[in-house]
């Protein structure tokens, strides 16, 4: 019996089976394109493994957060008072 792909041997659990790994193939390259992207954002974290990666990320967002609660603080010190 001959599928419409026009294989013999070819029955539809293996077709479902190539087109999952083929999507779960370009899911992990784009994984893995986010990951290398992630690394050029972070300062210090080029070459890291996602694991370390991820937890440098972490600390990278509360320093960010230190940072900007730490400037809003200043400038309300600095801005002069309308009195």
């Amino acid at each position: 019996m001959q599928s419409k792909y026009g294989c013999k041997s070819m029955s539809l659990k293996k077709l479902r089976r190539r087109r999952f790994v083929r999507q779960s193939s370009s899911s992990s390259s784009s994984v893995q394109n986010k990951v290398r992207k992630l690394q050029t954002l972070i300062p210090g974290a080029e070459g890291m493994l996602p694991d370390s990666l991820f937890l440098r990320t972490a600390d990278y967002i509360l320093q960010l957060r230190f940072l900007l609660h730490l400037l809003q603080a200043l400038s309300k010190i600095y801005t002069p008072s309308n009195q």
